[in-house]
């Protein structure tokens, strides 16, 4: 099995998985950022796929559609968001069904979204955490594969529990993706009739 892992920022989730020694092929980011130089320095094949707008001229279709052409191009079988930035459309999860997982810092299904720990914060609520999930078209809506909770302290910063959340996610997401892989691996071909 091989995993590509889609990141957009410092790349930490992304250390964590290499840490792992999952069989990662190859990372794919939307924007230069730390996450290139942290799959570099594994030997891993890098594609920059960088998003050329922010705003209504975004061709979101033909993005992901280049996104799709680079995994495919490396061979992967199962996709890993690791912090990716840009949500994308229907062609991946036609291309890659019931083989997207995510890792989201929040439980799910509360605080779906970009901002989900600043919304947890604003809620006060005493517990949130981490969820690694498959990803459907839907956002921060597919079927949980695993959950840990993580006190909300008084003094808590958006940074001071984000942080405690990926100590979390750094973690429980390559142990998740681990076993996957594992599973997948113990399955016996089947013999054709």
């Amino acid at each position: 099995m091989h995993i590509g892992v889609l990141a957009s920022g410092s790349g930490t989730i992304l250390a964590a998985l290499l840490e792992a020694d999952l069989p990662i092929t190859c990372v794919v980011v939307d924007r230069p950022c730390q996450a290139v130089e942290r799959a570099a320095a594994a030997g891993v094949a890098v594609e920059v796929i960088e998003r050329d707008s922010y705003g209504p001229s975004f061709d979101r279709v033909a993005f992901t559609h280049r996104v799709v052409d680079a995994l495919a191009g490396h061979g992967v079988d199962l996709v890993a968001m690791a912090g990716f930035g840009t949500i994308l459309e229907k062609s991946i999860h036609d291309a890659y069904p019931g083989r997207i997982v995510n890792t989201h810092p929040a439980l799910l299904p509360d605080f779906k979204g970009w901002h989900a720990v600043d919304d947890a914060l604003a809620a006060g609520v005493t517990v949130t955490g981490c969820t690694v999930h498959y990803a459907t078209l839907e956002v921060d809506d597919g079927p949980i594969l695993a959950q840990e909770s993580v006190a909300v302290l008084s003094d808590d910063t958006s940074a001071s529990l984000h942080e405690r959340i990926k100590e979390v996610e750094r973690r429980l997401y390559p142990a998740v993706l681990a076993q996957i892989v594992a599973n997948e691996q113990a399955v016996e071909p089947q013999e054709e009739l």
